[in-house]
């Protein structure tokens, strides 16, 4: 049977596969992609799967159960990772649902559906910008425009699939029907402190972030630094440092979330008072109707701080996600898997990051197990989780898809 041990040994063996050697780096349509799909591969064959690659270069893994062609119920994570990443973030997933398959052993045949296992090749999107690459191919909701995606080399992704060995007029093969899955199940590390707080091994995630960004201008005048004197200044990096702390006073205390990650002043010189600064705003909360509340809060606290201050005020919206609730039923299950395993109360946690099941929810009902990881810390080669908490989260899971069995034999 396979234990924690081995899944923490797996995980570092992925480790191997990295861009560079100092750090860990893979990203999508590499030769450390195709390394990692060919390393769990293996490992599903030894659990008694059937492997193949998909159209989109997700590595997949399937056993059939009571009887052939039936619906799956898939379980997986992605294998990508941020550059100078952390061991756990994705691949724990991946590395846990092939150690489900593989204790379950022939007792898949007695499901009631087949059991999948998948590593997506792109949550991230390191390489190209665009995260969940692999998952919305399985979903369904590949755009075209992406075709147009560059990386920092030049590389568009149409050229990287072909290099990859893909056709990418076949992107299309990779999408499954909802009449070929009974759901998705998603073990992931939680990213965040809060069972950490709680002393809890594992937590059940109620639902994903729904998440907006933008890019918020504050319009100013540049003039000389030395002989302007305060009353006539129209300061643009005054204006928007109020406005990012505005930001997070106004979000700190509502249950959602928002992050400022980069700053930009022009012309940017020392001796010039900005007459622009740039700033980028990522929102997120538990519902889309939270969210988007908090957005029109904001929107009318920034514009009445450059109103104030004689400035302009533009913003343009550069990304937008609906939040994914968790399936009840498949919710459920988890509940009943961490009760059996670890905590007979567990923890329900909305996840503020982003996973492979908030694309997958567009053609399946989802739900994911967190796993606890030391201090909360997440894409940083410090991430770590206990041996312990991972035994937990693998009877956890392996708990889990029987009693998706159960539900769906009524």
């Amino acid at each position: 049977m396979t234990t924690a041990a081995e899944v923490l040994a797996r995980c570092a063996e992925l480790d191997q596969h990295s861009a560079h050697p100092t750090h860990l780096e893979r990203v999508h349509l590499t030769p450390e992609h195709a390394a990692a799909n060919a390393l769990v591969a293996g490992w599903m064959t030894r659990a008694g799967l059937t492997t193949w690659q998909d159209a989109a270069g997700n590595q997949y893994g399937r056993r059939e159960g009571r009887a052939p062609g039936l619906p799956a119920l898939l379980l997986g994570s992605h294998l990508d990772t941020v550059p100078d990443a952390g061991s756990y973030d994705g691949m724990l997933g991946v590395v846990l649902a092939v150690a489900v398959a593989e204790r379950l052993g022939d007792r898949v045949g007695d499901l009631p559906f087949a059991l999948e296992v998948v590593g997506f090749g792109d949550e991230e999107g390191a390489r190209f910008g665009k995260a969940l690459l692999g998952s919305c191919a399985v979903a369904g909701t590949w755009d075209p425009a992406w075709w147009r995606l560059r990386d920092a080399d030049g590389t568009t992704l149409r050229r990287a699939f072909a290099d990859f060995g893909l056709d990418p007029d076949r992107v299309g093969e990779a999408a499954r029907r909802p009449e070929e899955l009974v759901g998705y199940l998603e073990a992931h590390i939680e990213q965040g402190p809060y069972l950490e707080e709680a002393d809890a091994s594992l937590g059940y995630v109620t639902a994903i972030a729904g998440a907006r960004r933008f890019v918020i201008s504050v319009l100013g005048q540049a003039r000389h630094a030395g002989g302007t004197p305060y009353e006539r200044r129209k300061d643009a990096l005054v204006g928007a440092a109020e406005c990012i702390t505005a930001v997070e006073r106004l979000v700190r205390p509502s249950g959602c979330i928002a992050t400022v990650g980069r700053i930009e002043a022009h012309p940017g010189a020392v001796n010039v008072i900005a007459g622009r600064a740039d700033f980028t705003l990522d929102l997120r909360a538990a519902t889309d109707e939270d969210r988007d509340a908090m957005w029109k809060r904001l929107e009318v606290e920034l514009q009445g701080i450059c109103d104030a201050r004689g400035l302009g005020l533009t913003v343009v919206e550069t990304h937008r996600a609906p939040a994914m609730p968790c399936a009840p039923w498949l919710t459920d299950a988890i509940v009943e898997g961490i009760a059996a395993a670890a905590d007979p109360d567990p923890m329900g946690l909305w996840s503020r990051a982003g996973h492979d099941a908030m694309a997958i929810g567009a053609v399946t009902d989802v739900a994911m197990l967190f796993v606890r990881c030391h201090d909360g810390i997440s894409h940083h080669p410090d991430e770590d989780v206990r041996e312990i908490d991972v035994a937990r989260a693998l009877d956890a899971l392996e708990r889990a898809v029987l009693a998706v069995a159960e539900r769906v034999e009524g």
